[in-house]
């Protein structure tokens, strides 16, 4: 299964966009997270206040008492007071004695309501008597929104006299500052947000761009011919690629004349022995012909002028037949350099079959619907030759008793534009197959065996690609892929 890939310029677009919606993420946490905090130290400052209120009335009121009295003595003595304070504060207070043992409440009904209970627990008596000055309730044992804390209540000798507890509620945290932030700040991200988008999609197209030029002039680079270096403009990134390009450029070029060079040698040495031997073979019959003829006018053959006669129109075959070989050999050897320049690839394949039109056995259909661009950058007569070449492959393919019919077929296929050409002929033998485009190679009887040997040398020059499929008994297709031509701006 394919996976779907986001383009460079979508890459960079979707990263900008992401930025901006992380950095709203992030500010509107932290203004949350500040403000809680902020509220929160309020908080706590506000029933620490209220609650060293609390602390200084009750000292006070002990003061009033002379600064001593016993722990026994609480209960009738603080109870009027405490109803007071827990009205005016708004909380609940309540008095133990320093074993933790409940004493007296403002509101004796809610004790066990609030989790106070009628004993102090261990863990608080263990705080104070440890020289803590005040002991919060562990989370645990919280009911609602309410804090217990607890704190000695020593004499005027600050001796402590009696554990007091005061249960109160914790205020809600006003949200409404926050909220109002967060909404300025929403409008304020949403006009950031489509200038930054905005400015993102200029951005990355500007960025990308840099690249699609030099993308572009890649893929124009084709071996055996000359390539002109990428000019840039800047000590940029892009232009340090761009130098690095242009060196290995260069590079290219020189093992590519290195490796042609070696092939021509290569090439070469292989034409002579085919020469040789294409050669070779009408020699033998011409010099026993030759032989036979001498030998009849020494015996003085009364047939002889008829012998002549055939003898002549024998050795004028055979010359014709060493001609045809030394017109091929050099038309293959030749292979003139491509003069490529913007071709209609539809209206040069038209006037290409309408040369073979007039055979009343040969019935030719050109295909070309949905082609949305027909221009290539090829060299007009090679393309020609490559047409002419597969098309009477495609009619000598065809049984004599037989009618040619031949699919000419044209469309687009990503960034190339393919020929196909179709035949009802024999078939290919699939143990020929491998060897269709090796020079001085036929299926035919007579022939050099070239003409598929140039046709994969002029698509190369191209740029492009020749291939074929074939099924004996069902015809062969032929293929030819051209690179869609396109300007660089």
């Amino acid at each position: 299964m394919a996976i779907f890939q986001l383009t460079l310029r979508t890459r960079i677009y979707l990263s900008m966009l992401a930025i901006m919606a992380l950095s709203f993420i992030v500010t509107g946490g932290l203004a949350i997270y500040d403000d809680l905090e902020r509220a929160n130290k309020s908080n706590q400052l506000y029933l620490e206040r209220k609650e060293e209120d609390v602390r200084n009335s009750l000292q006070y009121y002990l003061d009033e008492q002379g600064g001593h009295i016993r722990t026994d003595s609480i209960g009738y003595i603080f109870a009027d007071k405490i109803c007071e304070l827990s009205t005016l504060h708004q909380m609940v207070i309540t008095f133990f004695d320093l074993k933790g043992n409940y004493i007296l409440s403002s509101n004796a009904d809610m004790v066990d309501t609030l989790g106070i209970g009628e004993k102090v627990k261990y863990t608080i008596l263990k705080q104070l008597s440890t020289g803590n000055q005040r002991a919060l309730i562990d989370q645990a044992s919280q009911k609602e929104n309410m804090t217990l804390t607890y704190w000695y209540f020593n004499d005027i000798n600050q001796k402590p006299i009696a554990i007091v507890n005061a249960a109160y509620k914790i205020p809600p945290v006003d949200r409404t500052e926050v909220t109002n932030f967060l909404k300025e700040l929403g409008k304020s991200y949403i006009i950031l947000f489509l200038l930054a988008s905005a400015v993102a999609y200029l951005l990355s197209r500007y960025i990308t761009k840099s690249l699609e030029v030099v993308s572009k002039r890649m893929q124009l680079v084709q071996l055996g011919r000359r390539n002109d270096p990428i000019e840039w403009k800047g000590d940029d990134e892009i232009g340090v690629l761009v130098k690095r390009y242009n060196v290995m450029l260069e590079q290219l070029e020189q093992s590519a004349d290195k490796l042609a060079k070696t092939e021509r040698e290569s090439a070469w040495r292989e034409m002579a022995k085919q020469v040789a031997h294409e050669i070779k073979n009408p020699l033998t019959p011409m010099k026993l012909r030759v032989q036979h003829l001498l030998k009849s006018w020494t015996d003085g053959s009364p047939d002889f002028e008829k012998k002549l006669i055939i003898f002549s129109q024998s050795m004028t075959e055979q010359i014709d037949t060493l001609s045809d070989i030394a017109t091929e050999f050099s038309n293959f050897a030749k292979m003139p350099t491509s003069e490529l320049s913007e071709l209609n690839l539809i209206l040069t394949t038209e006037s290409v079959l309408e040369l073979f039109k007039e055979n009343e056995k040969v019935n030719i259909k050109l295909r070309a619907n949905g082609v949305i661009n027909p221009m290539v950058f090829a060299d007009k007569n090679q393309t020609i030759r490559c047409l002419n070449n597969l098309i009477n492959n495609a009619i000598q393919a065809i049984p004599q008793a037989g009618n040619c019919l031949i699919d000419v077929t044209i469309r687009n296929f990503k960034n190339h534009i393919i020929i196909r050409v179709n035949d009802n002929g024999v078939g290919i033998p699939s143990d020929k197959r491998s060897s269709i485009f090796v020079p001085n190679f036929t299926t035919k009887s007579t022939g050099s065996g070239l003409g598929l040997a140039i046709v994969k040398n002029i698509m190369n020059s191209f740029g492009g690609q020749v291939w074929f499929w074939s099924k004996p008994g069902n015809g062969t297709s032929f293929y030819l892929s051209f690179p869609v031509y396109s300007k660089i701006t």
